[in-house]
């Protein structure tokens, strides 16, 4: 199976997150152990294994995140372990292979190459996300593009806020690049 993983697992498995849970750092620590019984999907550009050498350690220690980080360094190369897929800076997007989609315009420019490898694999590959709620926001849209996030500690996320009903005029505005409107459950 491939997998695309973003850097919060690493940190997480790390622990170096302190509010999750035990719960949540063995899901991301037995998540890369079967990633590396997989294929790791990254870019061909480096800037997924440039962000992750910003939050974990090539001598692959003392952490889980770090000897995860280790053995994918190590086998970047090996295609049973690590395919590097080619993506495209775009200015407005970050990537041409990200949605050209308004619904997406405030989702994190940084995560989005994961969006990117994992459209432009065609592989359909599922991104592990641990506690970055960015993804949580946005799944419907993301699931609608084909993009699947499994979310490792799903109680690092917010709570599920139903959409405001918008009015006849917010809908045409809708078209127009209108903002999703959401108020926060008590």
């Amino acid at each position: 199976m491939s997998v695309v993983i973003d850097t919060n697992v690493l940190v997480v498995a790390n622990g170096g997150h302190p509010p999750a849970s035990s719960d949540c750092v063995l899901a991301c620590i037995e998540a890369l152990d079967a990633a590396r019984a997989g294929v790791v999907l990254v870019d061909d550009g480096g800037r997924i294994l440039a962000e992750y050498a910003h939050h974990a350690s090539h001598a692959g220690q003392p952490g889980v995140g770090d000897r995860f980080f280790e053995w994918l360094w190590d086998h970047q190369a090996m295609a049973g372990s690590c395919s590097q897929v080619s993506i495209t800076d775009d200015a407005d997007r970050g990537f041409a292979e990200f949605p050209d989609d308004p619904a997406l315009a405030a989702f994190d420019r940084d995560d989005r190459k994961f969006v990117a490898v994992a459209l432009a694999s065609g592989l359909r590959p599922p991104v592990l996300n641990a506690s970055d709620s960015d993804w949580w926001q946005f799944d419907a849209v993301l699931r609608h593009h084909g993009v699947d996030v499994d979310y490792l500690c799903p109680e690092l996320m917010p709570p599920r806020v139903p959409a405001k009903k918008l009015t006849d005029a917010e809908r045409g505005a809708g078209r127009r690049g209108r903002r999703a409107h959401r108020s926060r459950a008590a």
